[in-house]
């Protein structure tokens, strides 16, 4: 069956016939009317650090609206100010927390072999959503597949998916249309499929910048390509998993860097087109969770070494030295065991990705102190974040000489 024969209400089909509601109805309409519901009583709110800014940003409007009101004489600004804050950021809070159903939408993950994407299609199918998760080694029974194909559920579907082969995306997008049933729709996509880039701009050969953006970021155009038709139709939820990486550059991280700044360039375009479908696009940022996945192991930090050292220019090399470079790669090593087991943060970014009524532009699975940092560097002059963040450049002790960032 095709995607031009998939059963959907013939209203959904151009964009022409889309009402012209006021924004919450639609809303409400495109998310199935009735299985929009609030919390149940006694259900306690999810509560997350990208709600913080929020109701400070909230509290700075009530103080100022506050403070025109006495001036004109209505009230007394600390009297305004609390009752204004109490009501804005209630309303805000209530607005986050109307829910879609999961009944009878079905979400496509990519990358569940292992780390994010493995506990993403657990905990999806747990709260009710069919789940099609996407392997990348799932022909060749990977063991992440395989624990996933153990869970013997009706409801969780294993699919072959290398995201960098067209015809494997296609084939996979062939077995959702043949496996949903007639009154399941493809709710979401969620893009997580990706992997790590090492190295300083100078280090990394060209081919290495390909080989990562052909996952990180043409994986992701090839699956929401391809699903966008159904997500579409269905009014449903594009999710780019992203990273605190792609609104802050990091050092000798450059080839994965880049792919995020793209994915998150690409979300933004695409949540402006969706707009009029009802569609939702949303980016999830998370922070430091190397150890919570296998994106980057010391194995593989070690791998990309000695490719690095390799093809490395004889220029180059010499400039810098190996003894940097160790030095430089130790570092990698150790950070590719920091951060967090827990994923918990980034599993509930995502499901509210799919499930607020009205999901935000981004969400931020971080601590609180990537959350300052990447508020600050959204925010700040780059010159004040240098500043604070970077401090002075460090210099380059190599082979028992100081290199003032010039070669000798």
């Amino acid at each position: 069956m095709s995607v031009s024969h998939y059963p959907f209400p013939e209203k959904a089909r151009t964009l022409t016939q889309l009402p012209k509601f006021p924004r919450l109805l639609w809303r409400v309409a495109a998310s199935g009317g009735p299985a929009v519901a609030l919390p149940p009583n006694g259900a306690r709110m999810e509560w997350t650090l990208d709600l913080v800014p929020d109701l400070l940003l909230w509290g700075a409007a009530s103080l100022a609206v506050a403070q025109v009101a006495q001036v004109v004489g209505l009230t007394l600004w600390y009297l305004a100010f609390p009752a204004l804050w109490l009501l804005t950021g209630g309303a805000w809070l209530l607005r986050a927390s109307v829910k879609v159903s999961t009944q009878g939408k079905a979400v496509l993950v990519t990358g569940c072999d292992t780390g994010i994407g493995h506990a993403l299609a657990l905990s999806l199918h747990e709260k009710g959503f069919r789940v099609f998760a996407g392997c990348l080694q799932a022909a060749a029974g990977g063991e992440g597949a395989e624990a996933l194909r153990q869970r013997a559920s009706d409801r969780l579907h294993v699919l072959q998916l290398d995201v960098t082969r067209e015809e494997q995306v296609q084939e996979a997008l062939q077995q959702i249309i043949e496996i949903l049933p007639k009154d399941e729709v493809l709710w979401g996509v969620v893009n997580n499929a990706g992997v790590s880039g090492l190295g300083q701009v100078e280090w990394v050969a060209l081919e290495k910048y390909r080989e990562v953006a052909a996952v990180n970021l043409f994986g992701v155009l090839a699956v929401t390509k391809a699903a966008l038709p159904l997500v579409r139709r269905a009014r449903g939820r594009v999710v780019n998993i992203s990273s605190v990486t792609g609104c802050i550059g990091r050092g000798n991280m450059s080839p994965y860097t880049l792919t995020k700044y793209a994915v998150e360039g690409l979300s933004d375009c695409l949540r402006e087109e969706m707009q009029a479908w009802g569609v939702g696009v949303s980016i999830v940022q998370p922070g430091n969770y190397s150890a919570g996945t296998e994106i980057t192991t010391p194995d593989i930090v070690a791998n990309q070494g000695a490719r690095m050292w390799e093809t490395m220019d004889e220029v180059v090399r010499a400039d810098y030295g190996e003894d940097f470079f160790k030095l430089v790669v130790g570092l990698m090593k150790k950070a590719s065991t920091s951060g967090s087991p827990d994923l918990t943060p980034v599993l509930q970014a995502v499901t509210l990705a799919l499930t607020q009524l009205f999901p935000r532009a981004r969400y931020r699975a971080v601590d609180c102190y990537y959350l300052v940092k990447v508020l600050c560097a959204v925010h700040l002059p780059e010159w004040l974040f240098d500043l604070v963040y970077q401090g002075r450049p460090p210099s380059l002790r190599c082979r028992g000489r100081l290199l003032q960032g010039k070669p000798e």
